[in-house]
């Protein structure tokens, strides 16, 4: 079981910016970002493969950038012009590789999730 752990979360005026960070255990080939706000289902936000190739939800395209760092084991969310929708969990996981890494292939392990807010 890989332990995830992110940091980074807070309450941010909209149009401001946040950097979410999550430490894993041991580096993996696939790797995403979700967040879940109340009574939403959880959303695939961005994932990232060893070779850093990033994918994106098309509602953070040109807001978020995922990145990583395989050395420390660290990925990483910048998140620009947030918007008060943005507002939820964010978790980080690893997600199964299927030939190629998406934040549609199956999770196997969740960090505890760090609380965004953003207000309007």
């Amino acid at each position: 079981q890989v332990q995830l752990v992110e940091s980074g979360g807070g309450s941010v005026q909209a149009g401001g910016s946040l950097r979410l960070s999550c430490a894993a255990s041991v580096s993996t080939s696939c790797m995403g970002w979700f967040r879940q706000a109340p009574g939403k289902e959880r959303e695939g936000v961005a994932s990232i493969d060893r070779d850093g190739r990033p994918r994106y939800a098309d509602s953070v395209l040109g807001r978020f950038t995922i990145s990583q760092d395989n050395a420390k084991k660290s990925l990483f969310l910048q998140m620009i012009s947030l918007k008060p929708e943005d507002s939820a969990m964010y978790y980080c996981a690893t997600l199964a590789w299927v030939g190629y890494c998406s934040s549609a292939n199956r999770p196997y392990s969740w960090g505890q999730g760090t609380q965004v807010n953003v207000s309007s």
